[in-house]
């Protein structure tokens, strides 16, 4: 109908419609440019702060620099905070599809701005006072005030870093386009480090002062474990050696060696269930300390066969070769009184294998053992030290369990709970089922040098909803001797037919710690004898024993099955002589089917 023909409220009601609708298209057009404009500019200051971490990271051992560059790209995050936090950016979150991608962004700027504002900067200027170097002993001595200062910023910054890691991960990945879901998920992942570094060193601030003596002397016992000699935990211990903190110094005990040490008719402490597994083995014999899977235990164990000899221990370490060889990479190479020079390539095979050769007399072991120790602790504390090193280092050996610390005071243990360092038995959790997969020796040797674990994991059943689940362990054992190994190698090595071994085979009595919650599926075999069986503390346990001959590989396949939304799984290995095989074996369910996901 012609304009002219429409009542005059009628046509003005329509022009008002056109207006409104011009309007509302203006405003959408608007707005689109100033998300697209702030979208871009968020991206762009995401993007160089990202290029800028790994050089402070790199550069981390001039903390002058790293404020002043952490300054610079707090700048960046905080525009890219700012840029997706104005109203109209929110009022855009609610619109369908765009808005979740919208939404995701704004979330994820926000947590990086809140763990560089809140987490690296605070932590950088109070250790910018001291410098990294500080954390490193001079002389003997640590600086227990330098924990101290960081004591409290350490704190609120590992809650920072917590609550950044999880309003991250609580994004829903569902609606978001695969660019976005991808990077939300790697900044899920670099967050997890953050939070766990932060949380790491929070711990460290609030316990290191009171185990270095700032309280009052504390007398700890450093057990070194010999991965040649395979315990659940990593290897038999062949000494312990008292090392006495007072105000931060330092002082090395004489070597208490565990030949020198009596066996006991009957455990020193009670076992619990672990005596129906290990009899009463790892309290009779210091050299089997290590093998129950609960290091509170061993060292419990350990400060009463010290105490028993003469010494009283207020705490334990451990640590085994490889890691030891990390500690290296700090120090540089240390020469012993032997002429051997020992070197972060060469520790390991130099002190798990190469000295039973080279020494075949068990006296004369025991001395470069005690020589070894000796050196790498004087590199360790006299100051030459590469700060950065060593911290990377110590977290490989923890995040590896190489590496375990106990305190017999309840307040540092405390500090010490769930940390890698606890070497408490392994758990599943809520998103997470874990296994204990374990080896120890039955030849009375030092033949699992040459025993080559292999250890895979993998799901299967893990379509959307899909339950239950089986997770399958495979365990493949291989002796690689020399097949003249019994006439070729030491009978240090060999065992020299001890426990009725015959040389050149190598016993390995196996244990495999099930999830909570899981059951045996059908699945379940050996190329042995077959199983044997415990419970221990409510979780089922399975025993196996191969003999292997040189050459010999033998396997296991272990299948549980649990009606479960568990989609992460871990297996938690006994470490060994290679350093290339991780102690630590996951597995992932994909959702969109029955594939396995292998990290």
């Amino acid at each position: 109908m012609p304009e002219t023909f429409l009542p005059p409220a009628a046509r003005t009601a329509g022009r008002v419609v056109v207006w409104v609708l011009g309007l509302a298209l203006l405003l959408l057009v608007f707005a689109i440019g100033w998300l697209g404009v702030r979208g871009y500019l968020a991206y762009w200051h995401l993007s160089a702060a990202q290029q800028k971490a790994p050089a402070i990271a790199k550069d981390i051992d001039n903390l002058s620099a790293a404020r002043a560059a952490l300054d610079d790209l707090a700048e960046d995050t905080s525009n890219a905070r700012s840029l997706t936090s104005d109203p109209i950016w929110q009022g855009a979150e609610g619109v369908p599809w765009i808005g979740p991608q919208l939404a995701a962004v704004a979330d994820v700027a926000e947590a990086v701005d809140d763990v560089v504002d809140g987490t690296a900067r605070p932590i950088a200027s109070v250790a910018g006072g001291f410098g990294v170097k500080a954390f490193v002993p001079v002389d003997g001595r640590i600086d227990t005030s330098v924990f101290s200062a960081l004591a409290d910023p350490a704190a609120k910054a590992a809650k920072v870093a917590a609550s950044a890691r999880d309003d991250v991960a609580s994004i829903d990945r569902t609606p978001l386009v695969t660019p976005i879901a991808d990077a939300v998920d790697k900044l899920g992942g670099l967050l997890s480090e953050v939070a766990s570094g932060t949380d790491a060193l929070a711990r460290a601030s609030a316990l290191l002062p009171s185990m270095l003596g700032a309280d009052g002397p504390r007398t700890h016992l450093l057990l070194v474990q010999n991965n040649s000699e395979w315990r659940t935990l990593g290897g038999i211990v062949g000494s312990m050696t008292p090392i006495v903190a007072k105000d931060g110094a330092l002082a090395l005990g004489e070597q208490i060696q565990a030949r020198g040490i009596p066996s006991y008719p009957d455990s020193v402490l009670d076992l619990g269930d672990y005596r129906t597994i290990y009899n009463a083995k790892p309290g009779r014999f210091l050299q089997n300390i290590t093998q129950v899977p609960d290091f509170r235990l061993t060292s419990q164990l350990a400060t009463e066969f010290a105490k028993r000899n003469g010494v009283t221990a207020d705490g334990v370490m451990s640590i085994d070769p490889v890691a030891l060889s990390y500690l290296l990479k700090a120090t540089g190479p240390v020469t012993l009184p032997t002429g051997d020079v020992l070197t972060s390539e060469n520790a390991a095979g130099f002190l798990l294998n190469e000295v039973y050769i080279r020494y075949p007399d068990a006296d004369q072991q025991d001395l470069v053992f005690s020589a070894a120790a000796g050196a790498v602790f004087t590199a360790l504390t006299k100051g030459d030290v590469n700060p950065g090193a060593l911290i990377t280092a110590l977290g490989r050996a923890g995040s590896e369990h190489r590496l375990y610390l106990w305190s017999a005071k309840k307040a540092d243990e405390t500090v010490l709970a769930g940390t890698t360092l606890a070497g408490e038995p392994v758990q599943s959790t809520a998103d997470t089922a874990r296994m204990g997969v374990y080896f120890n020796d039955g030849t009375g040797s030092k033949m699992d040098y040459y025993v080559t674990p292999d250890v895979q994991l993998s799901w299967s059943g893990c379509g959307t909803g899909s339950t239950p689940r089986t997770l399958s362990l495979q365990v493949t054992l291989t002796n690689t001797v020399p097949a003249d190994a019994a006439t070729s190698l030491p009978e240090y090595i060999t065992g020299a037919g001890s426990y009725g071994v015959p040389e050149g085979i190598a016993r390995v009595v196996g244990e495999v710690y099930l999830p909570a919650g899981f059951a045996i599926g059908p699945s379940t075999t050996s190329t042995g004898a077959g199983f044997g069986g415990a419970m221990i503390d409510g979780r089922q346990v399975l025993s196996y024993t191969f003999d292997l001959k040189p050459g010999e590989t033998e396997s296991v396949s272990i299948d549980v099955v649990a009606d479960t939304d568990i989609r992460e799984a871990e297996a938690w290995v006994t470490p060994t002589a290679d350093a290339s095989r991780s102690p630590i074996v996951d597995a992932s369910c994909d959702p969109t089917g029955s594939d396995l996901s292998l990290r």
